[in-house]
């Protein structure tokens, strides 16, 4: 079979061929591997005539007749359209606002600058498509702050992490409430808050918030009823359950005991719903008037999650895969007929919906109310649980038999694959981006800022056969410009700004693009380096990405100077091979020198010598970082709650399961006092003095005080 066809179709499939390693060296896909990815993208090779009528079906439309239903524009650009068309052929454009533009091709046949975004139906050579018009960059912290250079801060946290009186053991949205004011009183300008995405209510063991069973959806068990139906109404659920004293229990631990925390607030959650349902007085009424006008208004995209929450609870089969073949298509009557005898359980998380949009809405308002210029900074997942609710439902924009990973790298010599279900490139074009545009959509709804996990996936993803290993993966690509484009025009459209999470391997070029459509890159604090190893200067940092100290996959400032996450990676055998724990903490000694010379923290005249934790007060070093990352010139500062607090342990470990109490770990007091403490007040104090020098630094000097 010839070598020269088989890269021809991979190509056209969307198999990036050669590509370069963290490192910087060359690599290309072997042939093999080629056939194996191309058959899991529905595009087999392993004959003549499979290689044949794959290509064939790939070909690029033909006529307006093969085009896809939606087609992406930049604002004020000339647009090549799918296929050619005769230039001044004409067209008609119908603006979302209301307007109609009658028009004809330019002289290349293209469409002409289009001065208005928004979603338009265009209509030419007797096809009607959408054309979604996109500003040419993203909503920034300038466009929020109304400042050219914008010095902002704020913090972020793991939501599940909270605590508050009555919250059951588990983070929820009242507690974010609450730390979203005192937040915002001591200056901040956002909250970045850990994904929201909707878990597998009949499967509370299943808890990681980066492996959602939906990104279309909420997170239930974060839902606080109390500020919709009243205090007195949920203490009331939770004595008929009998269930005051565990609920107590679970409020008093550490970690979060999942399971167990998870079937008690599910368990008075019904009890609650029952006692609504039946209910007759006016507030009751009212309260399932707004439930109905929720669900109504959520469409299709909820009504499928909740009957997938339904069917799982009720098959007690967590992989739909599994479930009777009638069962596994969403569109088939079988499931509506589930639907309509098992009326009351949809409804059921309906309700659950309804609760965790609200509190989230409620939160977002009260950060605005309370002088948040942006507010909550919500959190996509790279990917979803090919076993849930939004894999179920869109199963022509996802692929079947692939894992979302990444090639092996440094810190990761045998690759990884997180187990997570990729969107289908192709589907996502014959969808008109459906799934894509939702989940941008539900990010954004209660939130002023979106933080996209693994940003490098709009344009590339590591992708792994099941069953194969993560070295035996490649690179897909993604439709950049178009994904691009609709980040864009969300991003406008609710007046939110966008983060990219860009660490790892990033494509050459990809962090220009990311700048050039507004998209914030991150940068943290343990990777800005220059090429001798030292820790680089406030003012070398990039001016086009958020300042951060670290992120939930790495050590927190207080741990990384004590050493404890070496012990953690040496205890599960998550070191280098030619490394033990004693090269580690050697090599953190140096590394300790190292960042307290960048935070002159010692005199530059002594002599540079390894040191240890107890050399200086992890409290001295942690404000001096803080101080380091408000004097950058990143337009947003982000300080984790773990550095702001001074605590040693993360809150995931890369590499481990439950060896590791990940996604456990609670805050050390409720979200009323957590920022009341002198050390806690004085870090953020510092902090916002050090970003009003940035601005000052930015603007030449002058006083804005």
């Amino acid at each position: 079979m010839s070598e020269k066809r088989l890269a021809q179709l991979a190509d056209a499939a969307g198999l990036i061929l050669e590509w370069e390693d963290s490192e910087g060296r060359r690599k290309r896909l072997d042939a093999t591997t080629q056939r194996k990815l191309l058959a899991r993208l529905g595009y087999p090779a392993d004959s003549p005539d499979e290689l044949a009528a794959s290509l064939e079906r790939l070909r690029v439309p033909a006529s307006p007749e093969q085009w896809p239903p939606l087609i992406t524009a930049e604002r004020g650009t000339a647009t090549e359209l799918p296929s050619a068309l005769a230039a001044g052929t004409e067209f008609t454009l119908h603006l979302e606002q209301g307007d109609l533009l009658h028009d004809r091709l330019d002289k290349r046949g293209r469409l002409p600058p289009i001065g208005v975004a928004g979603y338009h139906r265009l209509q030419v050579a007797n096809r009607e498509v959408t054309l979604a018009v996109a500003p040419p960059r993203c909503y920034t912290p300038a466009d929020a702050e109304g400042s050219e250079a914008p010095r902002l801060w704020g913090l972020a946290v793991q939501l599940y992490a909270l605590r508050r009186p009555g919250d059951g053991g588990l983070g929820d949205v009242l507690a974010l409430e609450q730390l979203v004011r005192h937040a915002a009183q001591a200056g901040a300008a956002s909250l970045a808050v850990s994904p929201m995405h909707a878990m597998f209510s009949a499967d509370v063991t299943h808890y990681s918030p980066y492996s959602p069973s939906s990104r279309l959806l909420y997170h239930a068990l974060h839902a606080a009823p109390e500020a919709l139906l009243g205090e007195a109404a949920v203490a009331a659920a939770v004595d008929r359950c009998g269930l005051g004293e565990v609920k107590a229990q679970l409020e008093a631990q550490e970690l979060i005991d999942w399971p167990r925390a998870a079937e008690t607030k599910l368990a008075w959650l019904r009890a609650l719903f029952d006692e609504l349902m039946q209910r007759e007085d006016s507030d009751a009424r009212r309260t399932r008037q707004a439930l109905s006008a929720f669900r109504e208004a959520g469409g299709a995209m909820l009504e499928n999650h909740c009957r997938f929450e339904a069917l799982m609870q009720h098959l007690s089969e967590r992989d739909w895969h599994r479930w009777p073949a009638v069962l596994r298509d969403p569109a088939n009557p079988d499931v509506a007929r589930f639907a309509e005898e098992h009326a009351h359980e949809i409804v059921f998380h309906v309700f659950l919906q309804w609760l965790a949009s609200e509190g989230l809405a409620r939160a977002q308002t009260s950060a605005r109310e309370a002088g948040m210029s942006i507010g909550l900074i919500a959190d996509l997942a790279v990917g979803a649980d090919a076993a849930g609710s939004q894999a179920w439902s869109r199963q022509d924009e996802m692929l079947e038999g692939l894992s979302i990973g990444a090639p092996p790298d440094t810190f990761n010599v045998h690759g990884q694959d997180w187990g997570l279900a990729p969107f289908s490139p192709q589907g996502l074009v014959r969808s008109g981006f459906r799934s894509f545009i939702d989940m941008l959509r539900a990010g954004f709804a209660h939130a002023g800022g979106l933080r996209i996990d693994h940003v490098l996936g709009l344009m590339r993803l590591w992708l792994v056969p099941h069953g194969a290993a993560p070295t035996e993966g490649g690179y897909v690509r993604y439709p950049l410009a178009d994904l691009l484009r609709l980040v864009a025009l969300e991003s406008w459209r609710h007046r939110a700004i966008v983060i990219g999470e860009d660490l790892g391997t990033v494509a050459p070029g990809f962090r220009q693009q990311l700048a050039r459509h507004g998209i914030l890159g991150m940068r943290v604090l343990w990777f800005e380096r220059d090429e001798e190893g030292d820790f680089l200067p406030p003012g070398k940092w990039s001016h086009d990405a958020i300042a951060t100290s670290s992120t939930h996959d790495l050590p927190t400032l207080a741990g990384w100077w004590a050493g404890g996450d070496i012990e953690w990676r040496s205890r599960f055998g998550l070191l280098a091979d030619d490394r033990d724990a004693d090269d580690e903490h050697a090599e953190r000694r140096v590394e300790r020198s190292r960042l307290v010379r960048a935070l002159h923290l010692v005199d530059d005249h002594v002599p540079e010598s390894p040191l240890d934790a107890a050399a200086l007060p992890a409290s001295q070093v942690l404000d001096a970082c803080v101080r380091q990352l408000g004097l950058t010139p990143a337009p947003l500062t982000l300080l984790p709650l773990e550095d702001a607090l001074g605590l040693e342990e993360q809150a995931n470990l890369p590499g481990t399961l439950d060896e590791h109490p990940n996604w456990r770990r609670r805050l050390p007091d409720d979200a009323e006092r957590l920022l009341a403490s002198p050390e806690v007040a004085g870090r953020l104090t510092a902090l916002a003095k050090a970003r009003r020098q940035a601005r000052q630094d930015a603007q030449g000097g002058a006083n804005d005080e």
